[in-house]
């Protein structure tokens, strides 16, 4: 049986890195295309072309003309980003994987849970308007040419090397201090939380996959936290309780303008999702990874590796400027 060839354009993020872990693992041919900036290294067994994919000379030359099964650009944000792969791929592959957002859908939540069929609307945030403008593009390409196009909407998905949580690492070093961190509204409002692992498992299981063609699937847990438990877990993997201070998400925004739209068109708001759709099609989807699970390895990783424990002087002015 010949591998199915996957190419991933980036390949070395939260998510890519463990999808295309898993995907070389279940025997497919994995290649990613990057420009080797990353923190995380390529999974074993996995071929790695040097290429920055604005720069379609250097695409031409890393690729040399050759075909994919699937391609996943995972770092496709606007829609000349996307019509440039519809351009490049369009005739040389069987799939083409789009990575959207759960932040597009409708800004307030109308009803909970989220589905694929709730309405994409965010008046708040232009990262995530920039994401409906590709999907209704894909949508077009799809239906006027029959483009293979796949739509995956993560939601909060996270991994050993990063911190769930406004703040980062600067919140972690003031909570291990003492000192106060804010947290938006009244820390009430629902969160879900994704690891990784958990997400590669359905991601990978929709490659080369003929019901996937032409769909859309979210691909979230159903590990669902308040904003306050989700820093008092952290807190406790760090070794101390959070003193937690509040702010509107608004105030905040004015504050960091910098972040309009993070907060109100996105964290602000309770999303818990419905995964039905994904389970029927990737029967072995099956989340596992909770945050009290995966805050201690979060943690004791960051411990281990001063490099990633960067202070956020803005984080810091930030929180005491509200706080003040």
């Amino acid at each position: 049986m010949v591998a199915t060839k996957v190419l991933f354009i980036g390949g070395t993020g939260i998510i890519s890195s463990a999808a295309s872990e898993l995907a070389s693992m279940r025997g497919m041919d994995v290649t990613l295309l990057n420009r080797g900036e990353s923190r995380r290294a390529p999974a074993d067994g996995v071929e790695v072309l040097r290429a920055d994919i604005s720069d379609a000379n250097a695409v031409d030359a890393a690729l040399a003309g050759r075909e994919f099964d699937v391609v996943v650009d995972m770092i496709a944000f606007t829609p000349d980003q996307v019509q440039r792969d519809i351009d490049r791929f369009e005739g040389r592959t069987g799939q083409y994987v789009f990575i959207s957002s759960a932040s597009a859908y409708q800004k307030p939540v109308a009803r909970l849970p989220i589905t694929e069929s709730t309405p994409l609307r965010n008046p708040y945030w232009q990262y995530s308007r920039d994401k409906i403008a590709c999907e209704d593009l894909l949508t077009r390409a799809y239906r006027d040419r029959a483009f293979p196009v796949t739509v995956l909407r993560p939601s909060h998905t996270y991994d050993k090397w990063t911190i769930p949580a406004f703040g980062g690492w600067t919140a972690i070093d003031r909570i291990r201090r003492g000192e106060e961190i804010i947290v938006h509204g009244d820390g009430t409002s629902l969160w879900t939380l994704t690891h990784a692992s958990d997400f590669a498992v359905g991601f990978v299981g929709l490659l080369g996959n003929s019901l996937a063609y032409g769909d859309t699937f979210q691909i979230t847990s159903d590990f669902v936290y308040t904003w306050n438990e989700i820093y008092s877990i952290l807190g406790r993997a760090a070794g101390a309780e959070p003193k937690l201070r509040y702010a509107t998400s608004a105030a905040i925004e004015r504050a960091a303008p910098e972040r309009a739209g993070q907060l109100t068109g996105d964290m602000a708001h309770s999303v818990v999702f419905d995964n039905t759709k994904i389970r029927r099609v990737v029967p072995d989807f099956n989340p596992t990874v909770a945050l009290h699970h995966a805050a201690n390895e979060i943690i004791e990783w960051h411990d281990a590796h001063s490099e990633l424990q960067r202070i956020d002087p803005g984080v810091n002015a930030l929180f005491n400027e509200l706080i003040g």
